[in-house]
């Protein structure tokens, strides 16, 4: 048997189909467009599975539309990362439009979180607006700030007035590679808070489209404190644990 778990994100949707024995067999991506009930059709049309389990933002649409169970992002990614790091007791997930801190129980079970899902802040929305107002590509951005020379203090986590403080630190003459880094600090101090409140120690494992950004990365180990661990593809964690607990509801 075959069980597949479908992670419908604000930009991106992650189908992955496991095995019995829970080893990824398929694993696919796809912008979420428009119409993202289009685009998971699209996904799963032609995909062997006996069982479908959806998460993400869409869960409750793609539920209506196709008559399937759905999980919370919270427990599926707490079971998508736990399948690569048994032992790690938290997680952080940074997508497009909400961050979530997870803290588990040893058994798995989630045991607290806290999630920010409320505005842009602190999520990859607020890195793509600040990427573009600095004229880096997002692939670019992380990499960009991790060259810089010293840390700019960037004040304000709104986006609308972070993007008018980058204006006028642009115009003061400051380097585009400094306030990048100072952007990603200050989305790091926001996580590291997160974190802080539901896990005081341990290694964390990022998930999330933000998790590709090394910049993040380094920064969040930096200021944590702590081992930070990431799958190869972390956009796919949320879907895998959605697989995952598809399989264990026999």
């Amino acid at each position: 048997m075959k069980f597949a778990g479908i992670d419908i994100g604000s930009r991106t949707i992650e189908l992955v189909v496991v095995d019995e024995t829970g080893d990824i067999v398929l694993s696919v991506q796809a912008d979420t467009g428009f119409d993202p009930m289009a685009e998971a059709r699209r996904l799963i049309n032609g995909v062997s599975y006996d069982r479908i389990m959806a998460t993400g933002y869409g869960r409750n649409l793609f539920e209506i539309s196709f008559d399937t169970p759905t999980v919370t992002e919270i427990k599926a990614h707490a079971r998508g990362a736990r399948a690569f790091f048994p032992e790690a007791p938290a997680v952080l997930d940074i997508g497009g439009q909400d961050s979530k801190a997870i803290a588990m129980f040893a058994n798995g079970k989630v045991k607290k979180f806290e999630m920010n899902d409320r505005c842009a802040a602190g999520t990859g929305k607020f890195l793509e607006i600040m990427a573009k107002t600095l004229g880096f590509r997002i692939e670019d951005f992380g990499r960009e700030a991790l060259h810089a020379q010293k840390e700019l203090n960037i004040s304000s986590m709104c986006t609308v007035f972070a993007e008018s403080e980058v204006t006028s630190l642009i115009a003061r003459g400051e380097s585009p590679r400094e306030i990048a880094r100072g952007l990603h600090a200050s989305v790091i101090r926001r996580a590291v808070g997160m974190i802080n409140r539901v896990s005081s120690e341990g290694d964390i494992v990022f998930t999330g489209g933000v998790a590709k950004n090394p910049c993040m990365r380094f920064l969040l180990e930096e200021k944590l404190g702590r081992k930070v661990l990431c799958p190869d593809d972390p956009q796919l964690i949320g879907a895998l644990g959605a697989a995952l607990l598809a399989l264990e509801i026999l």
